[in-house]
């Protein structure tokens, strides 16, 4: 882990590092009048009444279980406007989800949003170390997909500078972090992973940039992959957490301690519920978050399921934030496969990739179906000076890393080394995974 070279750095400390018992009444003020703002949709109304839900039934936060539950799909069914609880003329921006099949999900802002927004993501990039006199290199996308613009926000509600650089054209981007003196960057993990490839062909090495700190998230990373980005570039390497139904990134970041994301619950209200149960969990216990809007205006959000696996740390953080702490997500119940009835997270090769020096951290599944029985193809990447196209060379890397996979996931997989530099490259979320599977039979009990 990398040393801490920053001193601690809170936005809004009246918030961060409010007494629990005090949040705790504010979440429920807050609450109650989320819940007003969604009575005036249809798709809350009905709910509610199934639910015998009113703002005045809500004596305390334990009764927030008493509440539906929203899905993306429930998000989809009202595509494009219709669980907006404000008029056409109170929105002022529309972002949507960075899904590439089918209608994506559609969130729009009021004003007041997008500044709940902005100090919300200001408050992840300062708990990761930004300050007023950083030059942040925004490499996300800008567009529907909400990363650019809710970076870039963030920053500028910080006081910072902001490159607004956008994902691809690599080499230029190198080049400007060089020349401009960038010293933080914030983009997706994998592709800053690409950027450390496209500086070593341009002969730029971490000592030529002033970078000390990156802010990655949109996509689920593993310590392995963080330690090869601190080595590679010379930072500090937070995670930040975010999602486009709740405002998009800044939703939590980690501070410099790397000790799990404060999440900032007078905002958003964690909770986590087993997936197959829907039922609160233990505090501390592994399941499904799911997050209530306590702020928003245009698009009120209750109970929504977001499929990612975690848990909650309530103890206080060393930094002195009393927001509660999410741990590492450790998959997704939506994206997790099964393989021969045995569940596997991608995060897990991922994982198991890092432990090896020779591999790069690049790779691709590809699950099929052939003659009734699950096939699991593993593309990986040898490092440049340890890669040879003969296959009696490649065996004793392939042996190794086929061992540690059976050990940990129980799954034979078949492991085919690439080329260094020929599995894709991602500039924005990372692919990691095809499922060739047709289930159509299974699911109509066939």
């Amino acid at each position: 882990m990398a040393e801490l070279i920053i001193p601690n750095r809170i936005y809004q400390p009246e918030f961060e590092c409010m007494d629990r018992e005090e949040r705790r009444a504010l979440q429920l003020k807050r609450l109650r009048e989320s819940i007003e703002r969604a009575s005036v949709l249809d798709f809350y109304k009905k709910k509610f009444k199934e639910f015998d839900i009113t703002p005045d039934k809500i004596k305390s936060l334990d009764d927030l279980r008493r509440l539906p539950f929203t899905t993306k799909q429930d998000l989809r069914d009202y595509y494009p406007y219709g669980l907006f609880a404000v008029p056409m003329t109170d929105i002022v921006r529309v972002h949507a989800s960075s899904g590439t099949t089918g209608k994506p999900t559609v969130v729009g802002y009021t004003k007041a949003d997008i500044d709940v927004w902005a100090d919300s993501a200001a408050r992840a990039i300062a708990a990761a170390g930004g300050k007023k006199d950083d030059i942040i290199h925004i490499a996300y996308g800008y567009g529907l997909f909400t990363g650019g613009l809710g970076a870039h926000q963030g920053a500028n509600k910080l006081g910072a500078i902001q490159l607004p650089t956008s994902a691809g054209n690599s080499e230029k981007q190198v080049m400007l972090m060089k020349d401009f003196g960038t010293t933080a960057i914030c983009c997706t993990p994998s592709y800053a992973l690409h950027l450390t490839e496209v500086m070593k062909k341009c002969d730029i090495k971490k000592e030529d940039l002033k970078l000390r700190v990156g802010f990655f998230g949109a996509e689920p990373w593993t310590w392995g992959i963080r330690r090869e980005l601190e080595d590679k570039l010379g930072i500090k390497a937070i995670d930040i957490y975010g999602l486009t139904e709740m405002s998009g990134p800044g939703v939590g970041g980690e501070c410099q301690y790397q000790d799990g994301t404060h999440v900032w619950e007078d905002m958003f209200y964690p909770e986590i519920v087993n997936p197959d149960t829907l039922e609160p969990v233990a505090p501390g216990e592994r399941g499904e978050l799911v997050f209530t809007s306590l702020c928003k205006e245009a698009m009120p959000i209750i109970r929504y399921r977001t499929r990612d696996l975690t848990h909650l740390i309530y103890e206080k953080c060393r930094c002195g934030r009393t927001a509660v702490r999410m741990g590492k997500i450790l998959g997704r119940s939506d994206d997790m496969l099964i393989i021969r009835g045995v569940n596997v997270f991608p995060s897990q090769i991922e994982a198991i990739l890092t432990e090896f020096p020779a591999f790069t951290p690049q790779y691709f599944i590809t699950v099929d179906r052939k003659h009734n029985e699950d096939t699991f193809d593993l593309d990986v990447e040898l490092r440049e000076d340890l890669f040879s196209p003969n296959p009696a060379k490649q065996m004793p890397f392939i042996k190794y890393l086929y061992d540690r996979l059976v050990s940990v996931t129980g799954i034979k997989p078949n492991i085919h080394i690439q080329p260094p530099g020929t599995i894709q490259r991602s500039m924005g979320k990372a692919k990691h995974v095809l499922d060739k599977r047709d289930f159509s039979d299974w699911e109509k009990g066939k």
